[in-house]
């Protein structure tokens, strides 16, 4: 299992889009259905600070997701001038859950 958190802050006037194109690439992956990726996204409460937690089966799961053509939009307009701070990744190790994430 892989596990990645990634956060970061947007502009202000960009946060509302960030949101829309969040809210793209959950509606594709609901529809993908894939059984390998748990993605999640939050915002903190200053509405502009992001955190991305993806939980992902195998190396593999996560290609699926970078391949989805809505992440990539995502990534491709955050990145082109929606960014107030850089986003920072960490790889995270699971210590427990309330509930099984991927059938064994």
């Amino acid at each position: 299992m892989k596990i990645v958190k990634v956060t970061y802050t947007t502009k202000a006037a960009y946060a509302e889009q960030n949101q829309t194109n969040i809210k793209s690439v959950m509606a594709d992956l609901q529809k993908l259905n894939h059984a390998g990726i748990n993605y999640n996204a939050c915002v903190g409460a200053d509405g502009i600070t992001f955190i991305h937690s993806a939980f992902f089966k195998s190396d593999e799961d996560q290609k699926v997701l970078n391949e989805l053509p809505s992440f990539k939009h995502f990534q491709e307009q955050l990145k082109a001038g929606g960014l107030e701070s850089p986003p920072k990744q960490e790889l995270l190790n699971l210590v427990g859950t309330s509930t099984e994430i991927f059938n064994q």
